[in-house]
């Protein structure tokens, strides 16, 4: 670094973390409440500490340069831990809590924990503000690592070697139709349920689940018409055909109901579906960051039955 001891100023690290957040000096202003000439001042005395631009011109916006993104995640891990030593042995007051939480999870997650979650922290933290980030298209390990999420909510198959991971509950798989759908005139059956036409679930597009491993161990085969890249889509595209979906039970519930639709109990034997919560170990002791996993929690714990 270009700065000695002497000169180093921390505060220049929240602001490095909101510019390369935000990769826009006006965005990263904004978010810091200064102005933009500020900012800008700010950024010069960066790039001066780093010996490096950070931010370059790239068309009509900005990049973070090779050694601003190689940092990045040791700046956001030396905040969280000063963050960590401010509040060790405070007892935290979430009504004064300020504080923006960012979570990954899949929109039928995401839906049931904007139900649920949203209501308890407007009444007890209304100065909290709860970012949903979709899953990508490959499972990315370093979303945690790196900060871009506090947690992650979903089924955590491969995690990073350092995530911490919790159990927070088993779902189980139901079959959905419209509101008098040729299904719900009589039990469902392997057969009727073979016998339908499909519609999946898969942000990678497949066409093929567990589903179809348990009919075929019982010699059936479905067809499955088109795969959607969110439940939501495959929902409202059921509710208006014959098609068919299957969606976790209890997570589903918050976006069934509204739609009108069937639910119609699988008669094969599928593996339960596992949510988990992921974060970062360096969250482990932060006061607000337990306090906000404690609230995750409680919202995905009041979706199972009693």
């Amino acid at each position: 670094m270009g700065a000695t001891a002497r000169d180093l100023d921390l505060n220049l690290l929240v602001a490095l973390d909101a510019l390369l957040d935000e990769c826009s000096v006006t965005a990263a202003a904004d978010r810091l409440g200064l102005s933009a000439p500020a900012m800008s001042r700010t950024l010069a005395r960066i790039r001066t500490a780093f010996g490096d631009p950070i931010l370059v011109r790239s068309g009509r916006s900005m990049v973070a340069t090779p050694r601003a993104q190689a940092v990045h995640p040791e700046v956001k891990a030396v905040l969280d831990r000063s963050r960590a030593l401010f509040a060790e042995g405070r007892a935290l007051e979430a009504a004064r809590l300020e504080q923006t939480f960012t979570l990954v999870a899949n929109d039928l997650l995401a839906t049931t924990l904007a139900t649920r979650l949203l209501p308890r922290l407007q009444a007890q933290a209304p100065g909290v503000a709860v970012v949903l980030l979709p899953e990508g298209r490959r499972h990315d390990g370093l979303v945690l690592r790196d900060g871009r999420a506090d947690l992650e909510v979903r089924v955590i198959t491969a995690p990073a070697p350092e995530t911490r991971v919790e159990p927070l509950l088993a779902d189980e798989m139901v079959t959905v139709v419209r509101a008098g759908h040729p299904l719900t005139r009589g039990p469902l059956t392997p057969a009727a349920l073979a016998g339908a036409l499909h519609v999946t679930t898969s942000r990678r597009g497949r066409l093929r689940g567990p589903l179809d491993d348990a009919l075929e161990a019982v010699g059936l085969r479905r067809r499955v018409v088109a795969a959607m890249p969110t439940f939501a889509a495959a929902l409202h595209l059921v509710a208006t055909s014959d098609l068919v979906a299957q969606v976790p039970a209890r997570i589903g519930a918050p976006v069934i109901a509204p739609l009108g639709l069937a639910v119609l109990p699988i008669p094969l034997r599928l593996p339960p579906i596992e949510i988990s919560m992921g974060w970062h170990p360096r969250h482990d002791n932060d006061p607000a960051q337990r306090w906000f996993r404690d609230q995750v929690r409680t919202a995905l714990t009041d979706a199972q039955p009693a």
